[in-house]
């Protein structure tokens, strides 16, 4: 009994040590700081950690003190719910947005410096858009639903995506940083991107953003139609039911899963 209570309290431990470095810093933690968080001794949290480092759930960076959840952990986690995937939880509010608005719907998710369209689902208008069909890419910072991420990300990220990405904006468009920092604001206050790029013409979008248990955007969902179909009154309805559709999805995300780390893999699925 007494080897049960022993054991139960050690897994109790290590869950802890594994949420602290779940809910820490991305680049890891000192052994210090974990242990201070979960109120052990560093010589506790150290005999846990290497335990944990054992059986793969944990890894120390090379050649520093911090640690982190290890890729094996993550790996396990995406596996076991794998049917949580955005991909599965966004579908049927792309399908409802569609056919409420006769319009096209794309599912667009953050990878590095750009956003790649993950899922549409196509309205009765011929459309052109900045990703094109699935699995298609544009800088963040191009297009509704892109920079409806870039908007809500934290803002020395931000910051480094726009010093990045600039260039490849300024390749494709006449906006400087002045005006893409403009626009974002814009985007923060209005919880939504309704920005004319004036890229193609013709055509104009709506996007809104995904935003995770940690308040960051990792997805969006956009909008593409004809210029002429986008009015005041209808962008105010389009606009409150694609923020309708987005809380839904963001409630529901799985942090683990792979699709919004490796958009690429799961769109080889």
């Amino acid at each position: 009994m007494k080897e049960q209570i022993e054991t139960s309290t050690s897994l109790n431990k290590a869950v802890n040590l594994m949420r602290a470095l779940a809910g820490g810093p991305a680049e890891g933690m000192r052994l210090k700081d974990l242990a201070v968080t979960v109120g052990l001794n560093q010589p506790s949290a150290h005999r846990l950690l290497k335990s944990l480092v054992a059986e793969s759930l944990v890894e120390q960076l090379p050649g520093s003190k911090l640690y982190r959840l290890s890729l094996e952990f993550f790996s396990m986690a995406a596996q076991a719910r794998r049917r949580d995937g955005i991909l599965e939880i966004a579908r049927p509010s792309l399908l409802r947005l569609s056919a409420t608005l006769n319009d096209t719907v794309f599912l667009l998710v953050r990878s590095n410096f750009d956003a790649v369209c993950l899922d549409r689902v196509e309205g009765p208008f011929p459309i052109r858009s900045f990703t094109g069909d699935i699995g298609g890419k544009v800088p963040l910072g191009i297009g509704q639903g892109s920079i409806a991420i870039l908007a809500f990300l934290p803002e020395p990220e931000r910051d480094a995506i726009i010093q990045f990405n600039m260039p490849r904006i300024l390749d494709r468009s006449q906006i400087d940083e002045v005006d893409l920092r403009i626009k974002i604001e814009e985007v923060r206050r209005l919880g939504a991107a309704h920005i004319n790029f004036d890229m193609i013409a013709g055509m104009a979008g709506l996007g809104v953003p995904i935003i995770d248990n940690k308040g960051s955007a990792v997805a969006a969902l956009s909008i593409g139609t004809l210029s002429d179909r986008l009015t005041d009154a209808r962008r105010a309805t389009m606009t409150e039911l694609l923020k309708s559709e987005a809380a839904a999805i963001s409630a529901k995300l799985n942090p683990f899963d792979p699709a919004l780390r490796y958009p690429s893999q799961a769109l080889s699925r």
